[in-house]
């Protein structure tokens, strides 16, 4: 961040790596709103083609380093035009960075692109022509991310059509700062085939119920969903229910950078205060790869490269 400042000549909060990642970690104090607040720091370094190909690389690169396998990196073209990038130039720069960093170090990603909710629906129509654009070149999902209270995903349904109408994977945010009527039009309107979050699916037992029935993976994110007080504590997150209910449940990070934690410390809080064992947490693991948009060969591949790495994994004596 320090550096990519510098280039575009942009004062940051604070001089020094420790002290700035901490100036953009989330209190948990507040809520999604206060959240995504956050974004006005990073998202004005991100303007040139340059920048957005080193982020992608180098989030890549950290993945690696904790022994992520397949990546899925989701944000939206459309906060990185301010610079006068185009759209198609801010999708082909983080997909050349993911590239590299598969060719160099062997780690597989796809691109998630986001529409924005607290934006006209005509933008999120954009941002899924523009997924399908690209869908032959790595990008393989279409979501909507952004404050979800009082935006619900019903008022962008043609960009979701537009998307399942090319047969493009779709995921959305729903559940975590709205209720499970958020997740119902996910699923009935827009047709996602996983749901991000998905924290506040107990409360309607007959959706659950139909989550579970269909297998729609939630992507699960703990840390997130304290810090914004979708949860009270990791202790207290229905993780741990759904999965015991037979759920296809993923953990996920958020955001790494806000949330100050990675997919690894993600896992060790799943095992510390939700009690997952080592099997548990290896069927976690598969259950992402699972899920994944990927075409179901390469999936299948995937996952007998995973499965082989897991079973030689020693177990705790």
């Amino acid at each position: 961040m320090l550096e990519l400042a510098a280039e575009a000549g942009i004062r940051l909060p604070e001089s020094e790596p420790v002290a700035l990642a901490e100036a953009v970690k989330v209190s948990g104090s507040g809520d999604l709103a206060e959240y995504l607040d956050r974004f006005a720091l990073t998202l004005p370094l991100m303007q040139t083609p340059g920048a957005l190909e080193r982020a992608a690389f180098e989030l890549a690169e950290d993945a690696w380093e904790e022994n992520v396998r397949y990546l899925e990196v989701r944000y939206s073209p459309v906060l990185h035009s301010e610079g006068g990038m185009s759209f198609a130039e801010a999708v082909a720069a983080p997909l050349e960075g993911l590239s590299r960093a598969e060719g160099e170090l062997g780690i597989r990603a796809g691109l998630i692109i986001c529409g924005i909710r607290t934006m006209d629906p005509t933008v999120s129509l954009r941002m899924a022509e523009l997924a399908v654009e690209f869908m032959d070149q790595g990008v393989v999902a279409f979501d909507l991310a952004g404050a979800e209270g009082g935006n619900p995903p019903g008022d962008h349904r043609k960009a979701f059509q537009h998307a399942a109408d090319h047969n493009l994977g779709i995921t959305v945010h729903a559940g975590e700062a709205d209720g499970p009527g958020s997740i119902a039009q996910a699923l009935h309107e827009c047709h996602a085939r996983r749901i991000g979050h998905g924290t506040r699916l107990m409360e309607d037992p007959a959706l659950e119920a139909f989550v579970n029935d269909f297998r729609v993976p939630l992507e699960v994110c703990l840390t997130s969903n304290v810090q914004t007080r979708a949860v009270p504590s990791v202790s207290e997150h229905p993780f741990r229910r759904y999965f015991d209910a037979g759920l296809v449940v993923t953990l996920s990070t958020d955001n790494r950078l806000f949330s100050a934690t990675t997919l690894t410390e993600e896992y060790w809080l799943a095992h510390e205060h939700l009690g997952f064992g080592l099997e548990e947490l290896r069927e976690v693991s598969l259950l992402g790869f699972q899920s994944a948009f990927l075409p179901y060969e390469a999936k299948v591949n995937l996952l007998e490269e995973v499965e082989a790495e897991l079973e030689g994994l020693a177990s705790p004596s």
